[in-house]
């Protein structure tokens, strides 16, 4: 909702609040059948059979792409940005998983194993996991091309170009590294697939602190800021504003946040 809408609320009586209330909830309706349609589509896709040998650093060794799985059937992989020389993982990416452990037990229960992947070494990665008190499992691809593969980053030849495929499309990015979420089924015989991937926007949907923002008057409140997102700190960075590295590597140099 903009700013006008705050600073010039429509007051009406509880009679004409409700009229208003549900014509808005015979929208709200629509949407939620139309979502549930595009859900349905969306387990409908084709899936691709990964063939290449995945193997990960984790804290109790070496894992395959298979033993994330941890016996189940589903896996979602989050691609967390944390390049292998940053000094901490991106702050948005961090907002993200900041949603995610409170929902690993539910998912185990459907079948549905997590893990975050990034190319930072595993040294890099347990410090940060263990300071933002995360407990999903998260695993290091560096010196593998799991994250090439899927479109999650990008070579220093891809960066030249100037545009990366990225979200299905070329686009410019001002990172190597991406978020994104990519899904894998593994079968009775041992078999992975490749199911699903989104990338950008595509994987707002698990933010529900944006879900609940979109419930208040104000909204996300981003409109006047540098770029989307700009306001996100780690979450024991609020106090002071401190963004995790002085480059910025994961966002756009030429739209730098103010605290």
């Amino acid at each position: 909702m903009s700013a006008n809408t705050i600073d010039n609320p429509k007051i009406v009586s509880r009679e004409e609040w409700l009229t208003a209330r549900k014509k808005l909830l015979a929208k709200e309706k629509q949407l939620t059948r139309e979502r549930d349609a595009l859900a349905a589509e969306r387990r409908q896709l084709p899936w691709v059979k990964v063939d290449k040998k995945y193997v990960f650093d984790s804290p109790g060794g070496r894992k395959t792409l298979a033993d994330l799985f941890d016996g189940r059937s589903q896996l979602i992989v989050y691609h967390f940005m944390f390049g292998p020389e940053w000094n901490e993982g991106c702050p948005s990416c961090s907002f993200n998983m900041d949603h995610t452990d409170g929902a690993l037990v539910h998912l185990a229960q459907r079948d549905v194993s997590f893990a975050a992947v990034s190319r930072a070494p595993l040294s890099k990665i347990e410090p940060f996991r263990k300071r933002m008190g995360w407990r999903f499992a998260w695993v290091s691809s560096y010196g593998t091309d799991f994250n090439y593969d899927y479109r999650a980053s990008f070579t220093k030849e891809e960066m030249a170009k100037g545009k990366v495929e990225y979200n299905f499309d070329l686009v410019e990015f001002p990172s190597a590294e991406a978020p994104g979420i990519s899904v894998f089924y593994k079968d009775e015989n041992g078999n992975i697939f490749h199911t699903y991937s989104a990338y950008a926007r595509g994987t707002e949907s698990v933010l529900n602190t944006y879900n609940y923002l979109d419930l208040v008057p104000k909204g996300r409140d981003e409109d006047g800021l540098p770029f989307a997102m700009s306001w996100v700190r780690h979450h024991d960075r609020y106090a002071d504003g401190y963004l995790a590295d002085a480059d910025k590597p994961y966002w756009p140099a030429d739209a730098v946040p103010t605290r």
